[in-house]
């Protein structure tokens, strides 16, 4: 037997001594369970923390993706300011508790999420278009076509 512990356990072996050390146990432990002096965090005050949006720029527009699973068109708002900024902003709502039942985890997160974007100076902001399907928000901004600068040869004398 080695004296330096396997962090990944002896997986293999039947034998119960044949791993000192498994940082991946099959339970998990729970360090709040055991201390009474935090409250248990009220599912009401849980909040969208991060809505995970994708940007990306091709040569005709930009285009974002945002993460909403379980929600529906419904409950998301796509908006863009005079100032140039996209905003993307929705709710989802908790889901309540029934008297004869008891939840064991909650890790799905509800409340509001808003997330914005300032855009360059080429976006078209008249035609921006937005789309959900799957759980998958897709925000398509149009660009302009960016003019190059005439340029006009000048003869050199002397």
């Amino acid at each position: 037997m080695s004296l330096i512990p396997s962090f990944f356990g002896n997986r293999r072996g039947s034998s119960a001594n044949s791993s000192i050390f498994d940082p991946f146990p099959l339970d998990v432990w729970d360090p709040f369970r055991t201390f009474p002096q935090f409250p248990e965090l009220s599912r009401e005050n849980s909040v969208l923390v991060t809505t995970r949006v994708d940007w990306k720029e091709t040569p005709e527009a930009h285009v974002f993706k945002a993460d909403l699973p379980g929600l529906k068109k419904e409950e998301v708002k796509v908006e863009v300011e005079d100032d140039r900024v996209l905003q993307i902003s929705g709710e989802r709502s908790v889901e309540k508790e029934e008297k004869d039942e008891a939840w064991h985890r909650v890790e799905r997160s509800s409340g509001k999420f808003v997330r914005r974007f300032r855009l360059p100076e080429n976006a078209k902001m008249d035609q921006v278009k937005a789309a959900m399907e799957n759980g998958v928000l897709t925000v398509t901004v149009p660009k302009e076509e960016v003019k190059k600068p005439d340029v006009k040869s000048i003869e050199i004398s002397g």
